[in-house]
């Protein structure tokens, strides 16, 4: 009896197994899937990845933000259309960014304790020509990963008013980074908690 009770108990994974598995799963999940895209039309294909990943979704038209992907409302494909994305401790990373083509109405993200935003998920989102349009506020929380050049990507935003800056340690020429954006943006209001 003793026998079975040792052969039965496994050793726990190491933490970089447990790691490792996550970053595996986070990646799937952020896989873009043309297919799927063209079927429900970018807003629907946007909301699920967002919510797959963590991160919520506000439509047009909508008070409430939608955090149940079972609960994604239905209806005719461009019905329902983002108008705000939060994602805090969302998986979302660059590779998932693509689903962001073709959304027309984002007017507000929040990206806060997101470990995989990087500079390249910024240059992304900046280089998105929809977005470029219609994104008017953005506030970048606790990325980690964020620097200098992720922040100066951003200047291809024309229509952004407002950028909110904190915890973002990666940061390093806080002056320079912010006259540059400044002077690229001269409407842009920039509010910093940075130490």
């Amino acid at each position: 009896m003793m026998a079975l009770g040792t052969l039965l108990r496994k050793p726990p994974l190491p933490p970089s197994s447990c790691r490792a598995f996550w970053g595996w799963l986070n990646a799937v999940f952020n896989k873009v899937d043309h297919e799927r895209i063209q079927a429900v039309g970018p807003d629907r294909a946007a909301s699920e990845w967002l919510l797959r990943c963590g991160a919520l979704v506000r439509y047009q038209g909508s008070p409430r933000w939608q955090r149940d992907y079972n609960g994604l409302p239905t209806g005719p494909r461009g019905q329902h259309r983002i108008e705000a994305i939060s994602a805090t401790d969302a998986c979302i990373m660059h590779r998932g960014f693509e689903y962001l083509d073709g959304l027309e109405h984002v007017t507000d993200i929040k990206l806060e304790k997101c470990m995989y935003i990087q500079d390249e998920c910024l240059q992304r989102l900046s280089e998105t020509s929809t977005l470029q349009k219609s994104l008017q506020q953005l506030k970048i929380i606790s990325c980690g990963n964020v620097t200098d050049r992720g922040i100066l990507a951003l200047h291809k935003l024309a229509n952004l008013e407002y950028l909110y800056l904190s915890d973002l340690p990666g940061i390093r020429e806080k002056e320079k980074t912010f006259r540059v954006l400044q002077q690229a943006l001269p409407k842009l209001v920039l509010e910093l908690d940075l130490e």
